[in-house]
């Protein structure tokens, strides 16, 4: 049986280059191996074929109940999210992405789209506190499971988490001492002094360099 190639260790030829359409017949005997190859993990929820080095337009998941996507294609997108992922491909390194709550997905097998949504489901005041708790759990459930399927398809289109990082780090404007000493400019005209002597000239229409 194949396995998932670890790309920190190993170099995986498919893992960066869009597969190949396949019938569905291919697709299916692919996706069997697939789902075989998680359940003897056990320890992911989703897995592109070349993944595991197969070029093939063919990912499993299985968030809420086992989905085969056969040269699938994304159709429609709406409301980005940021999203905290990880990757079989790429273990023990964690990627903030940004991915979107609700898609609707096309398939080979399928002449519908599929809906994937994460969005919030109202809550019934008359319903008892431990079903509210579960339409909680659904909904996680839900945005998860879209997640994992824009991950897989990324996938067969040579994409990574890492071609969807989001820059999460916050960038903080040095605060100006007001004795420290600051380079104002107007014109052809620079000046150095203390910065609390330029602020009157800044609001003349000089700008600091």
């Amino acid at each position: 049986m194949r396995k998932v190639i670890d790309c920190f260790k190993e170099v995986n030829p498919v893992i960066d280059k869009r597969t190949r359409e396949v019938s569905i017949e291919e697709g299916n005997i692919i996706a069997t191996e697939l789902f075989q190859i998680l359940n003897k993990r056990g320890d992911g929820i989703g897995l592109a074929a070349n993944q595991v080095g197969i070029d093939a337009q063919v990912a499993v998941v299985n968030v809420i109940e086992p989905l085969v996507l056969i040269n699938p294609k994304i159709i429609h997108k709406e409301f980005e999210i940021d999203y905290y992922e990880g990757c079989l491909s790429y273990p023990k390194q964690g990627i903030h992405t940004k991915r979107y709550r609700d898609i609707i997905v096309k398939t080979a097998q399928s002449e519908s789209g599929w809906y994937f949504s994460g969005v919030e489901t109202g809550v019934d005041e008359s319903r008892g506190s431990w079903e509210v708790e579960r339409k909680k759990k659904d909904q996680e459930q839900r945005l998860l499971e879209s997640i994992c399927v824009q991950h897989e398809i990324d996938h067969l289109n040579g994409m990574t988490i890492h071609d969807r990082k989001r820059e999460t780090t916050v960038k903080v404007e040095k605060k100006i001492g007001r004795n420290e000493l600051v380079t104002i400019k107007k014109g052809d005209a620079v000046k150095v002094l203390k910065y609390k002597k330029a602020q009157n000239l800044l609001n003349q229409g000089w700008v600091m360099e």
